[in-house]
């Protein structure tokens, strides 16, 4: 038997979960901000990124055409970005010789942690790194918001893939057969 303060709850609850339903259908149809894949406006153009990496060397797009270059945000301290390493080191030793680049974009904070790493994982391509975290000049520039994040731009120097981790291989494959 429903008791009247049970049949209340009841009805708040429902109207609570009405209203959220509606909420988040009115967020999709619009496209709210945060919905958005970080990146998402700039697929299919030109993406231009140019800095000083942490080793000294100057990083310019620009000057990586008729290379496919993926583009890792990532910290050392993120786990998962840790757990990707190998496959993505596997992947570029077996295609930079056909021209897979890599250019990391390092969120961490400590210049000696990213230096110490790099250097205990063999990591030869170049950082990103300007010890900001979450508010480093390309993460916030991008709109990146979780890591890893990993982009893939073509020959051409256009982002053409904002989820390169999944089928990494095959896809910097199809990339460098164009």
């Amino acid at each position: 038997m429903k008791t009247p303060l049970r049949t209340f709850w009841m009805r708040r609850l429902l109207a609570f979960w009405m209203v959220a339903a509606v909420v988040s259908m009115t967020a999709q149809v619009l496209g709210a901000p945060a919905e958005r894949a970080a990146g998402a406006g700039l697929v299919g153009k030109p993406l231009a990124i140019k800095f000083a990496a942490v080793d000294g060397r100057q990083v310019d797009l620009g000057y990586l055409r008729g290379k496919v270059v993926l583009i890792d945000f990532w910290a050392t301290w993120c786990a998962p970005c840790v757990h990707e390493l190998p496959h993505v080191k596997a992947v570029y030793d077996k295609l930079r010789p056909k021209g897979f680049e890599i250019v990391g974009i390092s969120f961490d904070q400590q210049r000696i942690a990213l230096q110490s790493f790099v250097l205990k994982e063999k990591i030869s391509w170049p950082q990103y790194f300007d010890g900001k975290g979450w508010e480093n000049r390309l993460g916030v520039r991008f709109g990146i918001e979780s890591i890893p994040t990993m982009w893939l731009v073509d020959k051409k120097g256009v982002l053409r893939h904002l989820d390169a981790g999944e089928d990494l291989e095959a896809k910097v494959q199809k990339l460098l057969a164009e």
